[in-house]
C-alpha cells in the first residue's frame, strides 16, 4: 500500500512499500517531515540506504541516506542526498533520525562522514545518539 502526505508547500511525498499499480491518495495538511514517526522512510538493507520518495508537480525524486556496514556492529553513515527542490524542508532530518534510530536499535557504533548527520546529532543531544558515535 502506498501512503501519500501533502506537505505545507503542496508537494506530494509519495511513500510506497512494494505495491505497484493504482494507489489511493490520502491527503493531510501537515508536512511528513514534522512527524515523530519514521514510517515514511524506507530502509533498504540490501543496498544499505534509507530513502524517501518525493513526488512534486508530477515529477518523482528520491532523497537518500547511504551507509556501509564496515565490520561487526559498526556502521559508517556516509552521505545524505536531497533534491535541491526539497532542501530546507526537513527531509534530511527525517532520514538522519531513521538511520540513527537504526544504529540505536541494533546497538551499533557509528562513524559519521556526512556533515549533515553530524550536525543533526549535535543539534539533538536530547535523543542520546552521541553514545553510539565514534569519532573518525
Amino acid at each position: 500500500m502506498a501512503r501519500h502526505i501533502l506537505s505545507q508547500q503542496h508537494c506530494m511525498f509519495r511513500l510506497t512499500q512494494g505495491y505497484k499499480g493504482s494507489e489511493l491518495l490520502a491527503k493531510y495538511r501537515y508536512s511528513v517531515c514534522t512527524r515523530d514517526s519514521n514510517s515514511n522512510v524506507i530502509h533498504d538493507r540490501q543496498n544499505q540506504r534509507f530513502t524517501v520518495t518525493l513526488d512534486c508537480d508530477g515529477g518523482v525524486n528520491r532523497a537518500e541516506l547511504k551507509y556501509t556496514l564496515t565490520h561487526d556492529k559498526h556502521v559508517a553513515l556516509m552521505s545524505t542526498e536531497v533534491p535541491e527542490s526539497h532542501r530546507g524542508k526537513g527531509v534530511a532530518a527525517h532520514l538522519a533520525k531513521a538511520a540513527l534510530d537504526f544504529v540505536v536499535k541494533e546497538n551499533f557504533k557509528a562513524s559519521i562522514y556526512c556533515w549533515y548527520i553530524r550536525k543533526y546529532v549535535h543539534e539533538n543531544p536530547h535523543l542520546g545518539y552521541q553514545a553510539y558515535i565514534e569519532d573518525k
